[in-house]
């Protein structure tokens, strides 16, 4: 029987995608597991798997499209010997779409907003199953899977639960279209277009998004590093020369877990707002902000104030070598509780970062150069940097930021707690 294979959903934010490429051609058999396309969502380019198992009868939709939205048909399966139907399968119970799942990440994310991380779904007491794809479909439509009903094997909630109890539930307005603006081009002015990648275009939305429907306020102090950096320079002083015991520590590694500790501490700020409560989160998951070449990706360091501070650093440079080669998981760079922007390498003196929703809270962290200070009734030079930390006034506010950034000195001014 022919089955449609639709454009799916590859991340709770993913509202369209690009078809990158397609690695299986028409009349080319498949298996469940294969890879047939790769897909450029708004978090990354992702190799999707079928899940069905036949033959690609037909592509609908040719690779480098843009702007397809998520569940558009873009092939059909068909049986081995079936003929090939010249347009897309009407959706019935009957005739249900093809399944597909995310592989690997194979590009980077910018530093959209991300999905809040979720704990398996319960019903009354019990655990709810559903397929992962079924979950992210879910997510990605705001519905409850406890309210579902299985019926994939032993009740397992899988695809057609949810798409059927999408296409069940009434449709959501949707918002008015902003008028069309022009790019605003100077009279003589000579310029190279260069069209936007999807990553691009989704920084452009929900940071716009961030910056306009969270309201933001910024609290900025300094912050003495000498006493950290004695600690670092010990640290890795202790290090074995070569093989696999030798590590090195960076600065930002010991920022990473001394936010961790200071959100432990402080845990009002590992926040996030929903429309009818405060979100606290158990654990501390720091997403630490990584360059790219079309933008930003933040790979996640779990439960990072329950790590020690080498494997800290082999986590976030493996997680950074990897985002910047586009071999990330899915799984790595969405979620996380609270983010950690640095530019301290480049000399930034202070900035003030854009948050990271549905986080309540990112760090902009400055470079450390040498300042006079005062110490008691005399001026000395110390090595200080500027902290910036940007919270979402609806859960966090004046004085719990204040609270917050005052603990992360403490840490980083007597770093001993990084250790013990």
């Amino acid at each position: 029987m022919s089955i449609n294979i639709l454009m799916p959903a590859l991340s709770p934010t993913m509202t369209e995608g690009k078809l990158a490429r397609w690695v299986k051609a028409e009349g080319e058999a498949i298996a469940a597991g294969d890879v047939i396309a790769e897909i450029e969502t708004d978090k990354a380019t992702m190799e999707v798997e079928a899940v069905d198992e036949g033959v690609l009868g037909r592509i609908l939709i040719p690779e480098g499209t843009e702007g397809i939205a998520v569940n558009t048909p873009i092939g059909i399966l068909v049986a081995e010997g079936e003929s090939v139907p010249d347009a897309p399968v009407p959706a019935t119970p009957a005739a249900a779409p093809a399944s597909v799942a995310p592989a690997t990440a194979s590009a980077s994310a910018a530093p959209a907003p991300q999905a809040a991380p979720a704990a398996a779904p319960t019903a009354k007491g019990r655990r709810v199953f559903a397929s992962p794809l079924a979950r992210r479909i879910a997510a990605g439509k705001g519905i409850d899977l406890s309210t579902l009903k299985g019926s994939g094997p032993n009740g397992r909630i899988v695809r057609r639960d949810v798409e059927q109890a999408a296409s069940a539930a009434p449709p959501t307005p949707k918002p008015a279209a902003a008028a069309p603006v022009a790019a605003p081009v100077t009279a003589g002015a000579g310029y190279e277009r260069v069209p936007h990648s999807t990553m691009r275009k989704v920084i452009a939305r929900r940071l716009t998004e961030a910056k306009t429907t969270v309201p933001h306020f910024y609290v900025e102090m300094d912050v003495q590093l000498d006493a950290l950096l004695a600690l670092r320079k010990q640290l890795n002083a202790a290090s074995p020369a070569e093989g696999p015991d030798a590590y090195k520590i960076s600065v930002n590694d010991m920022l990473v877990k001394a936010a961790a500790l200071t959100l432990r501490r402080v845990p009002k700020v590992n926040v996030a707002y929903s429309d009818d409560a405060t979100l606290v989160y158990d654990d501390v998951d720091i997403s630490v902000a990584v360059s790219i070449p079309d933008g930003l990706i933040t790979p996640i360091v779990r439960r990072a104030d329950t790590k020690g501070l080498r494997q800290i650093s082999n986590e976030v440079r493996d997680l950074a070598t990897r985002a910047r080669a586009g071999r990330l998981k899915p799984e790595e760079f969405q979620g996380g509780t609270f983010s950690i922007s640095n530019m301290g390498m480049y000399g930034v003196k202070a900035f003030s970062a854009i948050l990271n929703p549905p986080q309540a809270g990112i760090l902009a962290i400055a470079a450390g150069e040498r300042r006079p200070v005062v110490k008691g009734d005399e001026i000395t030079i110390a090595t200080v940097m500027t902290v910036t930390l940007s919270v979402d006034h609806r859960v966090v506010d004046g004085a719990l930021a204040a609270e917050w950034v005052s603990a992360f000195r403490n840490v980083v001014e007597n770093p001993m707690s990084l250790v013990v």
